[in-house]
């Protein structure tokens, strides 16, 4: 089993790597951008290393996306018992590729998208530039998870939207829909004959006492309305690498793709998609070591602020690797994200670029080695103190 020490990789290798979240701003502990310090899975470098030794740099062949989608298909069946077929999986460059591809060529020009919000820093960005009206329905926080409330997305459906983005596990909340949830917000968008974006690049990592449900598992219903994007990206680190996957689970999307996938897919990264064949199929070791570490950074994380940082409001995310902060009652002037950045030398992604109920939150990456997580966790409580 590929058992790396993930404590004992420092400051200075990371900055020495060249990776944007250490060199974006370089005097700070990096907790943004959502990508993990910890390398990558032996079987992964190795499939690499050999694809870089053969010269097998081309252009994607339909062989190796062929071998991607298969092993794509078991990791799914065996991990969340959702039965596909590898013929419905198709390779794109990452998931945002993967949005603009159901905008453009799966709704109606200039159709009004219904977007759960705080939400990823670029959907609103790209829904804007694409001609798609954001339709923001806005998250309830309840005593122990998140909530997308029913009533909210059925007035945003009712008022035009024709698409719900839902992104599960959901960036930058840490939640994860239960079945029940998921088959609710299915029967919502069907009396409207809505669509679903599904973004589940996260699915692998869930964290003990939850389950991923992927949304076109839940029933035919939603297989019909589902376009689902899944990808090794984020569980595997492999960001870089440009790559993510498109399930089609209604025939006639699949049957449309086979129309415009060359214009959508051609860009995806040959090196990308031996990479996901071989988390797929070899890099489940490495994904539970690396599971079991993150749950220790979260439990880091809660002792730290419910000792240190009672006024942070806080729900341990139950998926991703990423802990959303309300500082509100902080009474910090201008944004968090900056107070932290100039005084504690830790650079957090700031809420307000999450969208509408962002705002006064900053969202921080735990996927970094412990000892990292606490010198940036003291670091932001003594600038507290020192205010």
């Amino acid at each position: 089993m590929d058992t790396p020490d993930f404590d004992a990789i420092t400051l200075d290798q990371l900055r020495a790597g060249g990776g944007l979240k250490w060199r974006a701003f370089p005097d700070c502990i990096g907790a943004f951008v959502a990508e993990m310090d910890f390398g990558i899975a032996t079987p992964i470098r190795d499939a690499l290393a050999a694809a870089v030794a053969g010269g097998q740099l081309g252009y994607l062949t339909a062989e190796r996306m062929q071998a991607m989608a298969r092993a794509c298909a078991l990791w799914q069946a065996r991990h969340h018992g959702w039965e596909i077929s590898p013929t419905a999986i198709r390779a794109v460059p990452d998931v945002l590729t993967a949005l603009e591809v159901a905008l453009r060529y799966y709704l109606p020009a200039g159709a009004p998208v219904a977007l759960p919000v705080p939400c990823y820093m670029p959907f609103i960005p790209l829904l804007e530039q694409l001609g798609n009206p954001v339709v923001p329905v806005p998250m309830q926080r309840g005593a122990d998870a998140w909530v997308l409330p029913e009533d909210a997305l059925d007035a945003a459906l009712a008022g035009g939207a024709r698409m719900l983005l839902l992104c599960n596990p959901y960036n930058p909340l840490g939640k994860v829909f239960s079945r029940q949830e998921l088959a609710g917000i299915a029967a919502v968008v069907a009396r409207h004959d809505a669509r679903v974006f599904a973004d589940e690049i996260h699915a692998p990592l869930v964290f003990s006492g939850q389950r991923h449900v992927p949304y076109a598992s839940v029933s035919e219903q939603a297989a019909r309305q589902a376009i689902t994007a899944v990808s090794a990206s984020k569980a595997w680190n492999l960001a870089g690498l440009k790559c993510a996957q498109l399930v089609f689970t209604r025939a006639e999307d699949l049957a449309h793709w086979r129309v415009i996938g060359h214009l959508a897919g051609g860009a995806t990264s040959t090196p990308g998609v031996i990479a996901h064949t071989a988390a797929w199929s070899q890099g489940e070791p490495w994904r539970q070591h690396v599971l079991a570490y993150l749950e220790g950074n979260r439990e880091l994380l809660g002792s730290f602020l419910a000792e240190q940082l009672p006024e942070v409001g806080y729900l341990p995310p139950q998926g991703t690797y990423l802990a959303w902060l309300d500082c509100r009652a902080l009474g910090l002037e201008g944004s968090p994200q900056a107070f932290f950045r100039r005084q504690a030398r830790v650079a957090l992604t700031d809420g307000a670029e999450c969208g509408p109920g962002g705002e006064g939150h900053v969202r921080l990456n735990l996927a970094m080695p412990r000892p990292l997580l606490q010198q940036a966790l003291e670091a932001m409580a003594a600038a507290l103190r020192g205010r």
